[in-house]
C-alpha cells in the first residue's frame, strides 16, 4: 500500500523551509498535519485571539479533510497544542462548537509556538 500525499490550495501550503506535508494518505487512514491560524486566501495568521485562531487551525484541518472525500465524523484523533492554559476554555469553547458532537478523541499539550501563533491542532482520520 503506497504512501501519498496529500495537498489542497483550501489549506495554507507549508514553508518551504519546512520539510512536511499538509496530509499523509495510507490505505484509508490520514494523518492532517498540526494547521495554524494561517489564512490560506491571505497567507497572514487571523486577527483575533484564540477563539478565532482555533476556528481557523480547525478551518484549515477540514479543508484537508474534504481533499481526501472526509470530514470530522472521520475523524479518531485531535491533537490541540496550546500557547497559553489560562486560554484553555475559550478554546475548548470554539473547538465544541465548531467539532460538534460526537466528539473524537482529543489530546492538548500546551508548547510554545512561533510569534503570533496561540494554537495548532493536527488530525487522526479513518476514510471509508
Amino acid at each position: 500500500m503506497a504512501r501519498t500525499v496529500v495537498s489542497t490550495d483550501n489549506a495554507p501550503k507549508p514553508p518551504a523551509s519546512i520539510p512536511l506535508s499538509q496530509g499523509v494518505r495510507k490505505g484509508n487512514i490520514l494523518q492532517v498535519s498540526g494547521q495554524t491560524a494561517v489564512d490560506p486566501a491571505t497567507g497572514k495568521v487571523v486577527e483575533g485571539g484564540v477563539a478565532e485562531q482555533t476556528e481557523q487551525c480547525l478551518r484549515n484541518v477540514i479543508a484537508i479533510l474534504e481533499a481526501e472525500g472526509g470530514s470530522l465524523e472521520d475523524v479518531l484523533m485531535l491533537r490541540v497544542y496550546l500557547t497559553d492554559t489560562s486560554q484553555f476554555a475559550e478554546m475548548n469553547e470554539t473547538y465544541a462548537r465548531v467539532v460538534g458532537e460526537p466528539f473524537p478523541a482529543r489530546t492538548t499539550v500546551y508548547v510554545g509556538l512561533p510569534a503570533g501563533l496561540l494554537v495548532e491542532i493536527d488530525a487522526l482520520a479513518v476514510l471509508g
